[in-house]
């Protein structure tokens, strides 16, 4: 059974108030359940949450950041490696 965190308990986690956690799940920044009148998030995305797990895109955007670089600056890498 998947366990769940409200929106107060983020807040407090995160150091920030309610509304600001409750715009960001509205926003769909954060991804949470409607259970009746209020909002749970899974607990299984705390870690992303709190920027230690990294989404499929943002890995994705890394990749492309590190292929530019090494295309743009490959040389100049090599060279620095050998010092």
């Amino acid at each position: 059974m998947e366990s769940y965190i409200t929106i107060p308990e983020l807040a407090k986690i995160l150091g920030v108030s309610r509304i600001t956690v409750f715009k960001k799940v509205k926003n769909g920044e954060i991804k949470a359940s409607k259970i009746g009148r209020n909002y749970a998030i899974p607990k299984r995305y705390l870690e992303e949450i709190l920027g230690k797990a990294l989404t499929g895109s943002q890995k994705q955007e890394i990749e492309r950041a590190v292929k530019k670089t090494v295309k743009e600056y490959g040389q100049t890498l090599k060279l620095l490696g050998k010092e």
